[in-house]
């Protein structure tokens, strides 16, 4: 029942548990779905980001069932990321240093009321007080993971900069900020700009930039689907902002999930990892993707000295007639499974860190599919 409840929901928009529990009682559709059953939302918010592995599941055996059904295929896929804004403001990050006072002083606001409580258990609001107790420890486990993540990303960027110098290269936006790694535009510099900022809301969420140009917390949200049904067939979400390197974990977990790869994969030109080409094609896959404009006025299909041969491979593919018409199916299924994910509410997260983020991606998924085998039914 509540499985079907939220189905509904997705595929009507609605991504929120109160609003839900309110139409259990007011719509008819939704009490027909109940059965006379009453529902909280409590039960309901708990249900949609609890049930991530059964999700998951369900969205690995539909679409392997439809394989099996000869419906489905998995011989060419798209995949695509989108940004979706997260829930934490962008007044939540804090720099490590500012973290790290905040985690002494939440520690010893918890322990100042866990005092006051033992002084005096037999007081008539203690339960106010056992509830700002609570409240307090919330707050520092939040900082303590605000100061983990953003000592990660330090850690990561340090060692991002020690290959970047290496290979004579500049520095790279992390996600903790917007480029550069930090701040953003205008903000100061020094040692203090230089620090990784985490949010004290949603410690795993990220700074991105988002499709209006705009920098704000987001998750990267990847989906891939079937061009030939545009049913969905993998989703995965990711706390980086770019979408390079994006390419082989995914075809890795659709072998891990149906036991083969597709053998033609269908991205844009953020996915065009060189490593990740050269690996997938070892594998038998071969990628569609536009090689980067060259700032000279060479031609970009044309192989460059140094390209290992499936590197070549792809650049002279690309340049091809067929490979421009394949690659038309790209914006015809990713784009418009991002679309409708967007019309049916995914446009801001109310939900915080990734595995509750990955459980609303896959409730997404799983209406969509539902939706789209609607339309594939025969009359």
């Amino acid at each position: 029942m509540l499985t079907a409840l939220w189905l509904y929901a997705t595929v009507e928009g609605v991504g929120s548990a109160r609003k839900l529990a309110r139409l259990c009682e007011e719509h008819v559709a939704f009490q027909w779905l109940c059965g006379g059953v009453s529902v909280n939302h409590k039960t309901l918010a708990d249900f949609r980001v609890g049930q991530g592995a059964l999700l998951e599941r369900l969205l690995v055996d539909g679409f392997a069932a439809l394989l099996a059904a000869g419906v489905a295929r998995l011989d060419r896929v798209a995949q695509d990321g989108m940004r979706v804004r997260a829930s934490a403001g962008a007044a939540s990050f804090r720099r490590r240093s500012t973290l790290e006072r905040l985690r002494v002083a939440a520690a010893a606001e918890v322990a100042r009321l866990a005092r006051e409580i033992e002084a005096d258990p037999g007081a008539a609001d203690r339960r106010e007080r056992a509830a700002q107790v609570r409240a307090a420890a919330d707050r520092e486990a939040r900082v303590a993971a605000a100061l983990a993540a953003a000592e990660t990303l330090e850690a990561a960027r340090a060692a991002r900069a020690g290959r970047d110098r290496k290979r004579g290269r500049g520095r790279s936006g992390d996600g903790s900020g917007a480029p550069g790694g930090g701040a953003e535009p205008g903000a100061e510099t020094g040692p203090a700009a230089q620090e990784a900022r985490a949010s004290t809301t949603d410690p795993e969420a990220r700074v991105m930039k988002m499709a209006d140009g705009g920098w704000r917390p987001a998750y990267n949200a990847q989906i891939v689907s079937d061009t030939a049904t545009g049913l969905v067939v993998g989703v995965a979400v990711e706390t980086t902002g770019s979408d390079m390197g994006q390419l082989r974990p995914m075809s890795d977990a659709l072998e891990a999930a149906y036991g083969q790869r597709p053998c033609e994969h269908l991205v844009d030109g953020g996915f065009a990892k060189l490593d990740d080409i050269a690996a997938l094609a070892e594998k038998g896959v071969a990628i569609y993707a536009p090689p980067p404009a060259p700032r000279t006025g060479r031609d970009p299909h044309a192989a460059l000295p140094g390209d290992p041969p499936a590197i070549a491979e792809w650049r002279r593919r690309m340049g091809s007639d067929d490979a421009k018409a394949v690659y038309k199916q790209r914006a015809a299924t990713a784009e418009l499974v991002n679309a409708q994910a967007r019309n049916r509410g995914l446009l801001r997260l109310l939900v915080r860190g990734v595995e509750k983020v990955k459980a609303v991606l896959l409730w997404h998924a799983l209406a969509h599919n539902m939706a789209r085998l609607w339309s594939l039914a025969p009359a």
